[in-house]
């Protein structure tokens, strides 16, 4: 551990430019800590150092607005004073909170910073601004804590433009990271960098989820510049400051966090990541409240979720802060709990620090998903519910039998060599995940026969360079598409496992009818050979099931029918589902709710008039408690049925009320913004989806549909005005 020495308010190693900046502070230097080449950590070392960390949310991160008075909307002032800190509604931050986090057992602050309001005309910080920064960062490093600083709601940052911004970016991130490194840079390891807040394409309809290649290669480029700007440096820690870069809106998913690019000769870069997860159970105000009331059917979904961080970066060595996390207070604390248990648990073996984002709101006025107060800021006393959370958090972080980073790694396997398995297919060939329409995002179709007989007992191996791929399975018509990721991937070496026992859940139906197995790419990869190899040897660890899927062929089923699921299994046993269907390359779904009766037993019934006439199969999935219950036979009903699908139990037809509550608030907005982001999961149907098209009627489900209801919720406009027509901005 670091031993702060306290050598007196004195600054070494500035350069004339930080100097420049310092002499007009209007505060006295802070005290510096001492140290030498004994006393420097490694970056998993100040990892586990920081063991758990709090978010001073809503604070130094506050922008001040004004409002437009034509078009109505807020707008950013140009420049605003040190009172901004205040501007959301919190007190201003005090040493005496910092303490109070610090006895709570939390070893790391997070400040989360918004530069871009207190810049001078010459594009200086102005110096109050950055004294005041200074002050609260210091309140944590008095204390011994860890300090994570960062650019944060930049409005710079987060931009529609962002895949073509580079240029306009690059000038403004470094012209704040010499200055705020300048200002810093004396401060030891304690002190962290991050290097951006959620970087987005904010507005689009993929804000949240599927970002273009070109945002992806902005990013990285910023990342790139910001590291190499701290690392040539003259600060003393310019080579062993842990530094933080984040991904596509600093998103949790696989599909996103593998296409951060870290530097590979850097050992003091970690990857930030963002996780409220299982979103539907932490934050998303669409999730009826019953069904967030018991954490157990939401473990699989996070297991599956922080498993991913050890596979994409701890099993390489690479570090992993999860900047933010938490759960909204939906008054279902044994739930929060229990979740807190697994999360903090399962981070603490896999050795990543988490940091409790807090915002000092309470409890959910209405449902919105941004209900994580923990400790109130006036009083400082933590809020009686949400302290049983983080007291949960702090038992597991001192509980010695849950040993720091004793499964970073995955479980040792080992595989037959290349060399003696067989060639399924050779190379080298490029796909291009951008080469789509061609089809050119996977290795060629015709060339891909294979059967279960040559599979079974089996694993695949693919021997690549560029992004990790993914296996696909096809039948004969190269349909029931199914895709599964790399149990295991040798970075080094440039091999990704994938293992055939997991094949037949994800396929759905009997593997026999498997016909071709291809190579897709999420992004570029060169393929060098996929071969067929013996099963491994060892402690084999499959990734973790977040689900039950049955597929069930309707190829010229009467859409007046309806598809009858008999499931049996624990009695009385709460499930959720859906029945998918994809059209084009669009997922659709019909979710349904149901539970086992005393006998364990349930017939889950769903109307298939929703089903183009034209789709072969649907998929019957089982999301919640899936492991308690199986289908166990189906059959296609004729006449009225007594239905367990959402859709049917759901209020009546309301224009605006998209989540079908009977409300139409801007928790309606986020359902709107979740279906156009992320349809395979969150789509509307039915009268949700009906009741959401508020613009220009007729034109579909956009991003102007969420903004009419937030004004709506702002009293710009009313709901019997509904639907808006053109004439809105």
């Amino acid at each position: 551990m670091l031993k702060p020495k306290f050598i007196g308010k004195r600054i070494i190693s500035v350069s004339a430019a930080a100097l420049c900046l310092l002499s007009s502070l209007k505060v006295a230097p802070v005290s510096f800590f001492e140290t030498d080449a004994a006393d420097t950590l490694t970056a998993f070392e100040i990892t586990e150092d920081m063991k758990i960390g709090w978010n001073l949310g809503n604070a130094l991160d506050a922008t001040v607005t004004t409002k437009d008075p034509e078009t109505k909307q807020d707008v950013y002032v140009d420049f605003t004073s040190v009172n901004s800190e205040t501007a959301w509604g919190n007190p201003k931050t005090t040493k005496e909170l910092i303490d109070a986090v610090k006895a709570k057992g939390f070893n790391t602050v997070r400040v989360p910073t918004t530069w871009f309001q207190h810049l001078l005309d010459d594009g200086t910080i102005d110096p109050e601004w950055m004294a005041r920064v200074h002050e609260v960062v210091d309140y944590a490093i008095d204390n011994g804590m860890y300090v994570i600083l960062n650019l944060h709601h930049e409005n710079w940052v987060n931009r529609a433009d962002l895949g073509t911004a580079y240029d306009d970016m690059h000038g403004k991130l470094i012209n704040l990271w010499t200055q705020i490194n300048a200002s810093f840079g004396d401060y030891d390891q304690h002190l962290i960098f991050e290097c951006m807040n959620e970087p987005r394409a904010l507005g689009t309809k993929h804000e949240w989820w599927g970002p273009e290649q070109s945002e992806v290669d902005t990013i990285n480029k910023l990342n790139a510049d910001f590291v190499n700007l701290i690392r040539s440096s003259d600060s003393p820690y310019a080579k062993t400051r842990l530094l933080m870069i984040p991904g596509y809106c600093a998103g949790s998913d696989v599909s996103m966090i593998s296409l951060i690019e870290v530097p590979k000769d850097d050992n003091y870069v970690a990857v930030s990541i963002h996780a409220y997860v299982p979103y539907n159970f932490t934050m998303n105000p669409a999730t009826a409240l019953e069904d967030r009331m018991e954490f157990a059917p939401w473990s699989s979904e996070l297991a599956a979720i922080l498993d991913g961080f050890r596979s994409t970066f701890l099993d390489k060595d690479i570090p992993v802060v999860v900047g933010e996390f938490g759960t909204s207070n939906y008054q279902n604390t044994q739930a929060r709990m229990d979740w807190a248990t697994q999360y903090i648990s399962t981070a603490k073996k896999y050795g990543f620090p988490c940091v409790l984002w807090d915002n000092n709101v309470e409890v959910e006025v209405k449902p919105t998903g941004e209900a994580h107060g923990y400790i109130n800021r006036r009083t400082l006393e933590w809020y009686t519910e949400s302290e049983k959370v983080v007291d949960t958090m702090m038992s597991v972080i001192n509980d010695d039998s849950i040993v720091w980073g004793s499964e970073r790694h995955l479980p040792t396997v080992t595989h037959q060599d290349l060399s003696e398995g067989t060639l399924f297919l050779g190379g080298p060939m490029e796909i291009d995940a951008s080469k789509s329409d061609t089809y050119q995002n996977t290795t060629p179709g015709g060339d891909a026969a294979v059967s279960w007989d040559q599979l079974e007992n089996k694993e695949v191996a693919i021997k690549y360079t560029g992004s990790d791929p993914v296996l696909c399975f096809s039948n004969e018509a190269y349909g029931n598409w199914t895709e599964i990721k790399p149990y295991s991937v040798d970075s080094e070496n440039g091999i990704a496992y994938f293992l055939m026992s997991s094949v037949p859940d994800a396929w759905g139906e009997d593997p026999a009818s498997i016909a071709h197995m291809q190579a897709k790419t999420l992004k570029v990869t060169n393929i060098e050979g996929i071969y067929i190899l013996n099963a491994p040897e060892g402690n084999i660890e499959e990734p973790e099931a977040t689900s039950k899927i049955y597929k069930i062929n309707v190829t010229d089923i009467d859409r007046a029918k309806s598809l009858a699921v008999t499931l049996e299994g624990t009695p009385e046993t709460k499930l959720n589902g859906c029945v998918g269907y994809v059209v084009g390359e669009d997922w659709n779904q019909i979710e349904w709710k149901a539970s086992t009766d005393a006998d364990g037993k349930i017939v889950v019934t769903t109307p298939l008039e929703e089903i183009p006439a034209d789709v072969e199969r649907v998929e019957f999935q089982i999301w919640s408690n899936f492991k308690e219950v199986d289908m166990t036979s189906y059959e296609f009903t004729d006449g009225a049925q007594e239905t367990t699908t959402t859709s049917e139990t759901e209020p009546a037809k309301q224009l605006g009320d998209a989540n079908l509550d009977g409300r139409v608030t801007v928790a309606d907005s986020i359902a709107i913004l979740q279906h156009i982001a992320l349809q395979n999961k969150y789509g509307l149907t039915g009268d949700a989806l009906n009741n959401a098209d508020i613009f220009m009627r007729g034109d579909g489900v956009t991003a102007k549909d969420a903004l009419i209801i937030q004004q709506i919720d702002a009293g710009i406009y009313t709901i019997d005005q509904l639907p808006i027509m053109s004439d809105v901005q």
